[in-house]
């Protein structure tokens, strides 16, 4: 049976401000809803943020906002679920857009898939990775080692997966990870040697086709920007 076509837009290569990765999941949000582009999955790498989820609560936030910002980091409420949690360079974060009616309209689903490709994709590097019961996310040896949390958009995700792979981990003092007092992890602290971001990257998209049943072809910002631009122009004023 013949895989659905998908997108890879891989942004890695530089830092990525956390607004625009932002307003680019919402733009290709909506056209994914209108059918004008296939399910997508995002590469970043973040500059330094704290993102705080639906169910967030401030107390996590363990650093004064004057000491964020002298560090460079900066804060923002969003729509996913889950708590707080930090961005920054030497982490993949993958934002996959993708219609949730190919597998049924089931959310949980959605997120042990992602979780699985992380764990598929960690194994490849000799990591042996696990799920908790009842605690979201990618764990080894009762440390994260990936984030995850996603919103819903009518049938849409947006928002994903934050996996350490050579994520400065003193940065994770500012918060709480995801209100849990449980330690965080990277790639290159269990491997005890530096990993390269593009290679993890071009693993994990060969987890994700693969668990997703799709192919993903790599396409550039400037197509995306084109196919939003015309969607744009389509739509009622």
């Amino acid at each position: 049976m013949p895989r659905a076509q998908g997108w890879l837009l891989d942004l890695l290569g530089s830092l990525t401000p956390y607004p625009s990765a932002w307003s680019l999941q919402r733009a290709l949000v909506g056209a994914r809803q209108a059918g004008a582009v296939p399910d997508t999955l995002i590469f970043v790498e973040h500059s330094p943020v704290v993102t705080i989820g639906r169910s967030g609560k401030r107390t996590n936030l363990l650093a004064a906002p004057a000491l964020l910002a002298a560090r460079g980091i900066e804060v923002f409420d969003v729509e996913r679920g889950g708590d707080i949690t930090y961005h920054g360079p030497g982490q993949l974060v993958g934002y996959p857009i993708v219609d949730l009616r190919t597998i049924g309209e089931d959310i949980v689903r959605f997120m042990r898939m992602m979780e699985q490709s992380v764990i598929g994709t960690l194994e490849t590097f000799g990591i042996a990775a696990v799920r908790e019961r009842g605690f979201p996310g990618v764990w080894v040896n009762g440390a994260k080692v990936a984030a995850v949390g996603v919103a819903v958009r009518r049938r849409v995700t947006m928002h994903g997966f934050a996996l350490n792979v050579t994520t400065d981990l003193n940065a994770f003092d500012a918060i709480n990870p995801c209100g849990l007092g449980r330690p965080v992890i990277s790639m290159a602290t269990l491997l005890g040697r530096s990993v390269d971001l593009a290679e993890v990257g071009r693993i994990y998209a060969g987890r994700f086709a693969e668990t997703f049943g799709l192919d993903l072809m790599r396409i550039g910002r400037g197509v995306v920007e084109e196919t939003l631009g015309k969607e744009t122009a389509r739509a009622p004023r």
